[in-house]
């Protein structure tokens, strides 16, 4: 398979993936899809994404899978991340999130016309996610990289409830 087809392939896949879990699970307003985008660090990029959460598995705690696709530095990648978060209980419409997660990510190269060492990698990876949630569906979050993950990632994003 040439690399464009792979590239794509891998992309159609995930997102395929993504759909198929947010199928699994049965509707409650606790739960829904959701949105994402923000900028990460290492490589520097712009990235945008989807994600589903989950009904509580246990107490507090939430399984989020997400999937986001990064822009920027000679370099695209594609993360599959499935985190679990703990909500912090708070007595305010906001409240405090902290959790992780491992990740696969797929990483295209492109070191420009006439340059070597274009090519893809995949990579497996663990994040570590702080953040704060509006019960409406807002959420602010910082992911920090591990292994082979980006180091930094911050974002915004919405979960429909």
């Amino acid at each position: 398979m040439s690399p464009m087809k792979n590239w794509m392939a891998t992309r159609v896949n995930f997102f395929l993936i993504l759909v198929a879990l947010m199928g699994l699970a049965a509707p409650a307003a606790a739960q829904g899809p959701g949105v994402r985008g923000g900028v990460s660090v290492d490589p520097d990029q712009v990235y945008i994404g989807g994600h589903y959460e989950t009904t509580p598995l246990i107490d507090r705690l939430y399984f989020r899978p997400n999937i986001e696709l990064g822009l920027g530095d000679d370099v695209v990648t594609t993360a599959f991340n499935m985190e679990f978060i703990y909500k912090f209980p708070t007595r305010t419409d906001w409240r405090l999130f902290a959790g992780g997660g491992p990740a696969v990510n797929f990483y295209n190269f492109d070191n420009g016309p006439g340059r070597r060492g274009d090519g893809t990698e995949t990579e497996g990876g663990f994040n570590f996610v702080f953040g704060a949630e509006h019960r409406d569906g807002l959420f602010f979050e910082a992911k920090v990289g591990a292994i082979d993950s980006p180091d930094v990632k911050f974002g915004v994003g919405w979960t429909f409830r």
